[in-house]
């Protein structure tokens, strides 16, 4: 069953979201409004150390009022690459450079209303280039052990989707590689 859509037409546009009517056939033939959401893609940098630890942010975010921890991210810039963004956001956020980085996972999270992208990349060889250059973006940073990863998602000290996403996906790909 596809939809297809006839027609889009702006409602809102800021440089961060733009709001859209469509104008959609549904696969019973009923044609419909539907409101969606265009959001700029989303990258991600897991950055694992050689003690199994993966570098996280401590972060305040005043939308939601909540505090939690997160994997360094942000908006992929116009005709960048999101493994370019990925490691760009890591340095800026953390002062941690990657000298590699491979796709860990891709996902889209609220593919019903939003046309968000998340990818989500790891390095493995990341090393100190100094302090971070973003200074409106966390209160601390630390070296999580990967072994405490599923407790801290329980406890709710993880709440962001792209880095939930991220750090089930790096669990699994620890657990895929034997350890």
């Amino acid at each position: 069953m596809r939809w297809k859509v006839h027609g889009e037409r702006a409602l809102y546009d800021t440089p961060w979201v733009r709001l859209r009517s469509l104008d959609v056939q549904q696969p019973d033939g009923a044609r419909v409004d539907y409101t969606v959401v265009r959001l700029r893609d989303v990258a991600v940098a897991a950055a694992v150390d050689g003690e199994r630890q993966v570098l996280m942010m401590w972060r305040h975010r005043f939308v939601t009022d909540t505090w939690a921890w997160e994997l360094p991210m942000g908006l992929v810039e116009d005709g960048e690459e999101p493994a370019r963004a990925a490691s760009r956001e890591l340095e800026e956020e953390t002062g941690w450079r990657p000298g590699s980085l491979r796709e860990l996972v891709y996902a889209e999270p609220a593919a019903g209303i939003t046309d968000a992208r998340h990818f989500v990349f790891r390095t493995d060889d990341a090393r100190r280039i100094g302090a971070p250059t973003e200074r409106n973006e966390s209160d601390r940073l630390e070296w999580i052990p990967l072994s405490r990863l599923a407790g801290m998602i329980t406890r709710r000290e993880i709440v962001s989707s792209a880095t939930l996403v991220g750090v089930m996906s790096l669990l699994l790909d620890i657990s895929a590689a034997g350890g």
